[in-house]
């Protein structure tokens, strides 16, 4: 028979007991959990769990790994996930491991518009439609940023400024060329008549070290989603000058880029691929943990919080987007002279 002997020590006393129905109990929870068994029974076939990040720790996709694993956690649909993070080349160095995970059914990864962005940028032959599509999670508006201090009150302070000289005035990102922190200033750009190819622009590895180059004053707009920097705006070190959404943000005291006067609307978005090679049964049972974890409160509120918009679609639906955004991202930087 299995036993065990513990000792309790407190208030200067002390007990010996044996527990064998505890033991058994505990090998057996073991056991389950390192089948992977979900709250409801349903078999996940995997051993563990991990989730690879592009960036450095704090940027978008940081944020959202981090936000979704903790509720997954919290809601019994996983065990522990480990969380990790490859940086390098604006997340194509995370999509090549990836792609040398080939049938590797433990390994999700965060991505989104910037990841793509990176693998035309930087001369990458891996494309984010050639993983296996999990799901699309959410869109996210983009913000124009400045330090609580800055000169600019406002959006068309900014413009003003950018206007009279672009190359003075340098504007940071936390993703790649071809990413939405890239994209989205060109856009705006071109919407108040400034040649994009003149724009000051200088790539972070993510917006952890975007906010150190802007509290820092190394750069003097940062271009971001809200959500990223939403702890440093509530506490007064940052102000947004305007949203990129059709709608204020919630929780953040900006006006549209449309009540600003400049007519024009953008949206980052962020998903979750797995390695290509894995089964149907695999593909299947992750996509199974990301409409769990679409469905719990804890997410809902991570969405408001965030002011991240609901965008979910998953499997097939999901890989025609991932073409279409590569699509997308390939002509746009054609038309900036940037491939």
């Amino acid at each position: 028979m299995l036993s065990i002997t513990t000792e309790v020590i407190g208030d200067d006393v002390k007990s010996t007991h044996t527990r064998p129905l505890l033991v058994i109990a505990a090998l057996v929870a073991l056991l389950v959990t390192s089948c992977g068994v979900t709250r409801d029974g349903g078999e996940l076939g995997l051993h563990r769990l991990r989730m690879m990040v592009p960036n450095s720790p704090g940027g978008g996709y940081d944020l959202t790994a981090r936000t979704a694993v903790k509720i997954m956690e919290d809601d019994d649909i996983t065990g522990r996930v480990e969380v990790f993070n490859v940086i390098g080349a604006g997340g194509t160095v995370a999509m090549a491991r990836l792609m040398n995970e080939k049938g590797n059914d433990d390994l999700m990864m965060t991505m989104g518009l910037g990841v793509v962005g990176a693998t035309y940028t930087n001369g990458s032959k891996i494309k984010a439609s050639d993983a296996t599509a999990l799901a699309k999670l959410i869109e996210d508006p983009g913000a124009i940023f400045v330090p609580a201090d800055s000169p600019f009150k406002t959006v068309q302070d900014f413009v003003a400024a950018w206007k009279a000289d672009p190359a003075k005035v340098t504007i940071g990102g936390g993703s790649s060329p071809g990413g939405p922190d890239h994209l989205f200033p060109m856009e705006v750009a071109r919407a108040v008549g400034i040649d994009p190819k003149s724009v000051n622009f200088v790539t972070y590895d993510g917006g952890g070290d975007l906010l150190t180059a802007l509290l820092g004053k190394k750069i003097t707009v940062g271009t971001s989603s809200p959500g990223e920097l939403i702890d440093q705006i509530e506490a007064g070190q940052l102000r947004v000058l305007a949203v990129s959404s059709d709608e204020r943000v919630e929780g953040v005291d900006a006006p549209t880029l449309k009540e600003s006067g400049i007519d024009m609307t953008f949206a980052n978005w962020r998903g979750v691929l797995a390695p290509p090679g894995i089964s149907d049964d695999a593909r299947n049972s992750m996509i199974k943990v990301l409409e769990d974890l679409h469905a719990t409160q804890g997410w809902k509120d991570a969405l408001a919080k965030n002011g991240w918009t609901d965008a979910f679609v998953t499997g097939e639906a999901f890989e025609k987007f991932l073409v279409e955004q590569d699509n997308r991202v390939s002509t746009t930087l054609t038309e900036l002279g940037l491939l």
